[in-house]
């Protein structure tokens, strides 16, 4: 998408991470937090977000509710 200049839809479902997998999950989550900071702010293009039930955890906290539209499917849990 940030290649072609596209606009990118993100379909955003997780019941969050579980301590058993470990730091390298959450590090996963700041990754992708801080590629689409450099997509919307440094490229200018458009992200929109859309939750879907369940979405929790560090989802919500990070790149979930970082979409210039944030759209959510109809009574989703969405939680942090």
């Amino acid at each position: 998408a940030t290649n072609q200049f596209l606009p990118l839809i993100l379909v955003c479902a997780s019941g969050g991470a579980r301590m058993q997998e470990g730091s390298l999950s959450l590090m996963q989550m700041a990754k992708i937090s801080s590629a689409l900071y450099d997509y919307q702010k440094n490229k200018k293009l458009f992200y929109v977000s859309i939750l879907t039930s369940p979405t929790t955890g560090g989802v919500t906290a990070s790149f979930g509710m970082l979409g210039d539209i944030i759209i959510a499917e109809p009574n989703a849990y969405i939680a942090f």
